[in-house]
């Protein structure tokens, strides 16, 4: 293999690991970041190795799993909840996937513009909802409706959109709807462990025909870096977002996007 794609795919993968449960997205950094190395990689490269980082929740949040579970067979009341909420707000981003996959494939997945400009827009819309948005009414996942769930999924199929960002569009929906910080966070994450294994298994059975073995290496090693990274982050993101809110991403998103606009204009 080729040292320069190699390091390439390592790097990508950190970087996914890195962003993906951080409202600055993760699919946007890819996308600008495959460009600018010029590397020849997989189609189902970007979205598969995001499963790697999704992975990492599991391995962080594990003993909330099993106890969901646990409960779910015991048929407890908590468990039936956190599950079926987790499951409203994955089923809208299914229908749009289905109905879009070709669209943003062809159109949206491969355009630095696109996520450029998303970048921008999502940090002024967090700058804005930061401001507006001052007292919670919900402070923990269990106490969520099913409601306010299903929102914050119609809020997520924004993120197909490269540059919105799937986390900062759930984590913002839910605070604009009442959620505080740490459950928005923590809820965007269980929701991506659905999300993410769905567009894999999806995005590689629509390509599977054109994977060769030394593609699906490459996926391998980015899909495990990602996961080593992401399970590192996930954690301190929790504690950042705490301490420090969301208003450093946003001023990070519009700066990032400006400069890729810039480099766009000049190259």
């Amino acid at each position: 293999m080729d040292l320069f794609l190699l390091f390439s795919v390592l790097l990508i993968g950190a970087v996914e690991g890195l962003t993906e449960f951080l409202p600055v997205s993760s699919t946007g950094h890819l996308i600008v970041l495959k460009e600018l190395l010029g590397v020849p990689l997989p189609s189902a490269f970007l979205i598969a190795i995001q499963l790697g980082a999704i992975l990492a929740v599991c391995l962080v949040y594990s003993r909330r799993l099993g106890d969901t579970v646990v409960g779910l067979v015991a048929r407890d009341a908590r468990a039936w909840r956190f599950t079926v909420n987790v499951t409203l707000a994955f089923l809208p981003a299914v229908a749009v996937g289905l109905l879009a996959y070709g669209f943003i494939k062809s159109v949206l997945l491969e355009s630095p513009r696109t996520v450029a400009v998303a970048l921008i827009v999502g940090g002024l819309a967090i700058l804005a909802i930061e401001r507006l948005v001052k007292t919670p009414r919900v402070h923990s996942i269990d106490a969520m409706t099913p409601g306010l769930a299903l929102k914050i999924g119609l809020v997520q199929c924004l993120a197909m959109i490269p540059g919105v960002s799937r986390s900062g569009a759930t984590i913002m929906g839910g605070l604009s709807f009442g959620l505080a910080r740490r459950p928005a966070a923590e809820f965007s994450f269980f929701l991506a462990i659905p999300t993410m294994i769905a567009a894999t298994g999806y995005d590689l059975y629509k390509t599977a025909g054109t994977l060769t073995s030394d593609g699906a290496l490459l996926i391998a090693i980015g899909f495990a870096v990602a996961f080593v990274v992401a399970a590192i982050v996930v954690r301190a993101a929790v504690g950042f977002i705490e301490r420090h809110g969301f208003t450093p991403f946003a001023w990070y998103r519009i700066a990032l996007g400006s400069g890729i606009l810039l480099w766009l204009a000049l190259r």
